[in-house]
């Protein structure tokens, strides 16, 4: 018999259906009767008759016509929200797809797992978790260790051994023994107040400060296992988290002694994002260097400043890093640009430090997501509980792992290392937009004053820079004491974690407009050239985003420019001339500069002033 789950008001109803020829009408009038006997005012009508709905599907917010079949309309066990007229949606709908995640929409249950062993998890693992290309399981020996711990607490139970968390009460309550009897609604009782089968519960990002662990967030994750609160799942939308067990065929566990604490007690939330963090700022520093070198281009700058000797005497490893990127990419040998030879002889020396300084301000920002990621992979396969059980020595002992000052100063410094990416590329963009400084047309627009050109995308990267100035202020440096002072020192990682993914999406638009700014540069300089792997960087963006003739509407632009480096395609067009130079050790080509001079000449020079012996 198929059955549905409607929503109307708050209330989640199940439906049962004995004919799936009935309407979505019917599925509408019937869970409004339901509602209204579920009411002891009738919830406000006279009858059922008085109502007046539509009926969405959760799964997409999908507006149904009341007049379809349900066998038509809706799969058995599917979720839908009945919307009273006069009622916008129920005050505590939440909509179906997670806001800002395109995921959901093409989402298809993976079929390739990633084994966890508690020690080779890695950052970009996790993300590819959270973007559901894999599904989770325990290889045999993480399994046995988990055991052996299971073994240790029993142990503890039934000699009735006072340990905090597992036989006494939480943080200030350290010292009250619980009740054997009573054990198994201490961990419930955990979750409840602290508060998958692609079964993804609702978290709120704030709440958190970070020690004793996420305690907020991560008790709204363990919640949906007990089959309480709100989940996601893709066949249903959000629901009531028994609800969605349900349409998986899942039933809600039940909570063993210290299970509760050990789901709650850890950095899994700043972690979590930290990893997100640190992914998206590896893929924005590597693309921010092919960025700035085709802005290196269109403003007819000088490759001198990458040469292997400058940067063999400070060998920062960032730092000589990005230098040979800039060399694969412009080598003059390698990769001839007619824009480059346009002016070989002109008399400049030396150019702007947003453009000469890039192995050195980009470097730095390498080093750091290098740092940061090793502190994050460390913290991603490190148990955070507390108190640890050591099955080995047959005890439990506490300790502070649950602390999060770890990723909290490491995202922190992460912010600030990566903002630097959008600092220094702004004012590349000033330096495109200014006729005085470019050699092209103020705001790279034709006919200005009649057009604005990039004026405007200028001032929102200089907006978005400014407010990263504000968002790099670090967060560990606060502590606030909590749970009666039991907790006071506490890390505010959370917020650290959720600070350095708004400034590493702020810099993606920042050089998301440089890369607009440069392509549409380019125009102004056609018919010459730029170099081949700059070339394919160009023809990418102009298969998203057209020149500018006139002034258009810029937001769709900038976003598309966005995608571009958020899904690293400018990184996958370029990184394979990067790869094939590095690889063919091809030898570095050297252009004659003003600045050139011969050591033999100079010392013949020398030697016919014999005044200089005197001296």
């Amino acid at each position: 018999m198929p059955r549905y789950t409607a929503h109307v008001r708050g209330e989640w109803l199940a439906v049962p259906c004995r004919d799936a020829r009935l309407t979505v009408g019917w599925l509408g009038r019937e869970a409004v009767r339901r509602y209204i006997k579920n009411k002891p005012d009738n919830g406000g009508f006279a009858s059922v008759d008085d109502a007046r709905f539509l009926v969405r599907r959760c799964k997409g917010l999908g507006l149904l016509d009341n007049e379809d079949p349900l066998e038509v309309a809706l799969e058995d066990n599917e979720f839908v929200e009945v919307v009273i007229e006069g009622d916008a949606m129920s005050p505590d709908f939440i909509p179906s797809q997670p806001e800002g995640v395109y995921l959901y929409s093409k989402y298809r249950e993976p079929e390739k797992y990633i084994a966890l062993d508690g020690d080779s998890l890695t950052t970009e693992d996790l993300v590819s978790l959270g973007k559901g290309r894999y599904k989770i399981k325990l290889t045999p020996t993480a399994e046995k260790r988990v055991q052996k711990s299971r073994e240790v607490i029993d142990r503890i139970v039934e000699e009735k051994t006072v340990v905090y968390g597992i036989t006494t009460g939480f943080g200030k309550f350290a010292r009250t023994v619980i009740p054997v009897s009573k054990l198994e609604e201490l961990q419930f009782n955990l979750v409840r107040s602290h508060s998958s089968a692609s079964c993804l519960p609702y978290v709120p990002e704030k709440g958190t400060v970070g020690a004793s662990g996420d305690l907020a967030p991560l008790s709204h994750l363990a919640l949906g296992l007990i089959g309480e609160g709100k989940m996601w799942s893709p066949k249903s939308g959000w629901a009531d988290a028994k609800y969605v067990l349900a349409a998986h065929g899942l039933k809600p566990i039940v909570l063993k002694p210290k299970e509760g604490l050990a789901l709650i007690n850890g950095t899994q939330m700043i972690t979590s994002l930290g990893c997100e963090a640190v992914e998206r700022a590896s893929a924005i520093a590597r693309q921010a260097d092919i960025v700035a070198a085709l802005t290196l281009e269109v403003l007819k700058g000088t490759t001198k400043a990458f040469d292997t000797d400058i940067h063999a005497v400070r060998p920062h490893r960032g730092q000589v890093e990005v230098a040979f990127r800039f060399r694969s990419l412009l080598d003059s040998d390698h990769h001839p640009s007619e824009i480059a030879e346009s002016h070989r002889f002109c008399d400049r020396v030396q150019d702007a430090y947003t453009l000469r300084c890039c192995p050195q301000v980009h470097g730095v920002v390498n080093d750091t997501i290098a740092f940061v990621k090793n502190i994050i992979t460390t913290e991603i396969n490190s148990a955070t509980d507390n108190p640890m059980v050591f099955a080995s020595r047959g005890e439990t002992i506490s300790g502070g792992n649950f602390h999060g000052e770890y990723p909290a100063k490491a995202l922190d410094y992460l912010a600030i290392g990566v903002h630097e990416l959008a600092a220094i590329s702004e004012r590349r963009i000033e330096r495109l937009c200014n006729p005085s400084l470019s050699e092209l047309p103020a705001f790279l627009v034709a006919e200005g004053g009649l057009n604005s050109g990039f004026m405007i995308a200028h001032c929102t990267a200089a907006a978005l820079v400014s407010e990263n100035k504000a968002l790099c202020h670090p967060s560990s440096v606060d502590s606030l004491s909590t749970s009666a002072a039991t907790e006071d020192h506490v890390s505010m990682g959370g917020w650290a974690a959720r600070k350095a993914l708004r400034v590493i999406e702020h810099v993606e638009q920042v050089l998301a407009i440089e890369l607009l700014a440069a392509c549409q540069g380019i125009e102004f300089l056609r018919p010459l050239k730029t170099t081949t792997p700059l070339e394919k960087v160009y023809d990418l963006v102009r298969s998203v985003v057209r020149p500018w003739i006139k002034d258009r509407f810029m937001a769709p632009d900038i976003e598309a420019a966005h995608r571009l480096l958020v899904e690293q395609k400018v990184w996958e067009v370029a990184a394979p001339y990067i790869e094939k130079y590095r690889m063919e050790h091809i030898p570095e080509s050297r252009p004659v500069s003003p600045t050139a001079f011969s050591l033999e000449l100079l010392h013949k020079k020398s030697t016919k002033i014999p005044e200089f012996e005197d001296l």
